[in-house]
């Protein structure tokens, strides 16, 4: 299989879309066997919701024997927690379209085309819900959007170093930064349920650019001071 076939087939990439921490994806038939496992449970979470989810419908539909699911995975939980590792193990990299603005704003026409598109929205959907029903699931899916975000702080580290988010005396967090721009988003999407658009995704990017200049996200210690550390006198 291509690297482009495989990073279509753990999921769209984006932001917005985890086995153990720190373990590595084996290849060959392991690698088959646990992305076809994956694309099940995707699969049985959009059709049947995370309350309909069994192993016998992921043994089925992936063709891995029930007791191996069992014995390897543990159970639902356990295989969701996979799916969620695995779709974290692509090689997805933030937009760089050279200005601060640009990358939050194709940043957040990511998240938006991520849950509006009928190929990607269910699958993505069913994850964010089943963190509501499995805390298993909930600290996989932090553990995802943890490392998800720190791939983004590359957009506010490299808008700094050209100079459009000036810190002086401290520094910007760039975790906040950049989860400032999916925030409204996610709000709409799964709080109110009301509809996104690129329209809302542009207001998202360029309110975040705007409080980062007014400095919103600016800390008090500069770069590489130690937290809680006092100041020096004089």
């Amino acid at each position: 299989m291509s690297d482009e076939a495989e990073k279509k087939r753990a999921g769209s990439g984006d932001p917005a879309s985890v086995p153990s921490p720190g373990s590595r994806r084996p290849g060959g038939r392991t690698a088959r066997t646990r992305a076809a496992v994956r694309d099940a449970v995707l699969t049985g979470l959009t059709e049947l919701g995370y309350p309909g989810l069994t192993v016998e419908y992921v043994a089925e539909h992936s063709g891995v024997h029930k007791t191996t699911l069992y014995r390897r995975w543990g159970g639902v939980e356990g295989l969701l927690a996979d799916a969620l590792d695995l779709a974290g193990e692509d090689t997805w990299l933030p937009p760089d379209t050279g200005s601060l603005e640009g990358d939050l704003r194709a940043l957040a026409h990511e998240v938006v085309d991520s849950f509006t598109d009928p190929a990607t929205a269910s699958a993505g959907s069913a994850l964010i819900a089943a963190g509501f029903q499995s805390e298993r699931a909930a600290t996989a899916l932090r553990a995802y959007y943890t490392e998800r975000f720190a791939r983004c702080e590359a957009i506010v580290e490299r808008a700094a170093h050209r100079g459009e988010l000036p810190a002086p005396g401290g520094t910007v967090d760039a975790g906040a930064l950049v989860r400032s721009v999916a925030a409204p988003l996610f709000l709409r999407l799964f709080v109110t349920r009301e509809p996104v658009s690129a329209a809302l995704a542009d207001q998202a990017a360029d309110a975040a650019v705007a409080a980062a200049r007014a400095g919103a996200f600016t800390t008090n210690e500069p770069a590489g001071a130690a937290p809680g550390a006092p100041e020096r006198a004089g």
